[in-house]
């Protein structure tokens, strides 16, 4: 509260998230196999919102989605694991 004894809500500054909770609980289900292109057509379809490529992959960083994939390991038998 400041000097004025005013304690009403006050503007926010900068501009609104474009996907809510809501759809980022969404976009965390339909994440695992897809690229980012399909997953922008699907939310749009599937929840109404029209959102770039570049949003998407912004909010997926967010929330510790990162483009990796890992690394392929042999197959280590018993017999290769004693060499």
């Amino acid at each position: 509260m400041e000097a004025t004894g005013n304690n009403s809500n006050r503007p926010q500054s900068g501009r609104p998230h474009k996907i809510t909770e809501w759809g980022q609980r969404m976009l965390k289900r339909t994440v695992r196999q897809l690229f980012a292109v399909s997953i922008a057509k699907d939310l749009q379809t599937t929840c109404g919102l029209q959102i770039s490529t570049t949003t998407l992959c912004r909010e997926l960083h967010g929330m510790g989605f990162h483009g990796r994939v890992g690394a392929s390991k042999p197959y280590i038998t018993k017999c290769n694991a004693k060499r």
